[in-house]
């Protein structure tokens, strides 16, 4: 676990983060302006008065806009994903209005650190929010599965041959409880600090730990067993001789909950109040038979479109 002075640490940073990035936003607003200031300003024009239109002044309103609120996302595929995912879930049922910063395939140290990353485009979004005279609801933050899976995830396992196999604990430890940890504080209060001119008190931000992965080699578009994107466990386990199937889902059982018990223990600390941990375990499906966890995953990392609306239901439930 941090210790007291590397989570001091990571708060501070985050308290700086936040106002570096609004100094860049602040600039970047000011520079508009001048933009703005020097165009040249428009002729006053008559109103215009359709004749066929005067009788009915209903047909020049805009439409009702309606929403169940207004929410903002940061985080990883599972925010940003092609034709469906969590976020375009929750904005058609049960209809929330969502501005995002979320990437697909960003890690959560890229997330916490990286100067003009996703942070950086939050101020604008919560603009966008307070435009309609509105404050964001909650924030949804996605964050870590990309910091385990893929080309490095063979480091995590000892060999299956060897006389200490399975899990590297200590690695596994460190990665879990320290460096991702740490990045989930730094990013916590930057969003918090960010939110504050915007919401009264604290913003609720939401966090999950993912869903129970069946790693079968299965990546993004993949089509007579080529992939465009992916594999990001299998190639792992390959790797370190595991050739059993429900063997490696039980390895991917004991890291899921690793990642789970650090984000409730995130959620339960004094220093962080705002932070409501959304629990997705046993949402989807580890079912081998016939192939029936294909009916809710898409890929080792992925839901199908069942899955996430599986998953944005927990999510609207929480919220």
């Amino acid at each position: 676990m941090p210790t007291p002075q590397n989570k001091s640490d990571a708060i501070a940073l985050g308290k700086q983060n936040a106002a570096d990035i609004m100094a860049r936003r602040q600039a970047a607003l000011a520079r508009r302006a001048a933009s703005l200031a020097r165009l040249p300003k428009p002729a006053a024009e008559a109103p215009l008065q359709p004749k066929n239109l005067i009788a009915q002044p209903e047909a020049f309103q805009p439409a009702a806009v309606t929403t169940a609120g207004y929410l903002l996302a940061v985080g990883d595929s599972w925010f940003d994903y092609p034709l469906h995912d969590v976020l375009k879930e929750l904005e058609q049922d049960p209809g929330y209005t969502i501005e995002s910063t979320a990437r697909a395939g960003d890690p959560i140290e890229s997330m916490a650190y990286t100067k003009g990353g996703q942070l950086d485009n939050v101020p604008a979004k919560l603009e966008s929010i307070t435009a309609q005279g509105a404050a964001p609801k909650a924030v949804l933050l996605s964050g870590g599965g990309d910091d385990i899976a893929g080309k490095e995830f063979g480091m995590l396992l000892n060999s299956a041959r060897s006389s200490i196999s399975g899990w590297a604990p200590d690695i596994l430890n460190y990665l879990v409880n320290e460096r991702i940890l740490l990045a989930y504080h730094t990013i916590i209060t930057t969003v918090t600090e960010l939110c504050k001119p915007s919401v009264a008190g604290n913003v609720p931000i939401l966090v999950h730990g993912y869903d129970y992965p069946v790693p079968d080699g299965r990546g993004f578009g993949d089509l007579i067993g080529i992939s465009l994107l992916g594999p990001w466990l299998r190639p792992g386990f390959n790797e370190k001789l595991f050739d059993d199937l429900p063997t490696n889902i039980a390895f991917m059982h004991t890291f899921i909950d690793q990642f789970n018990a650090m984000l409730a223990g995130l959620a339960a600390d004094a220093e962080f109040p705002n932070v409501v941990y959304v629990d997705l375990r046993n949402t989807l499906s580890t079912d081998l038979t016939d192939n029936n966890y294909q009916q809710l995953w898409a890929n080792e990392l992925h839901p199908t479109e069942q899955g996430f609306v599986k998953v944005a239901q927990k999510f609207a439930a929480k919220l």
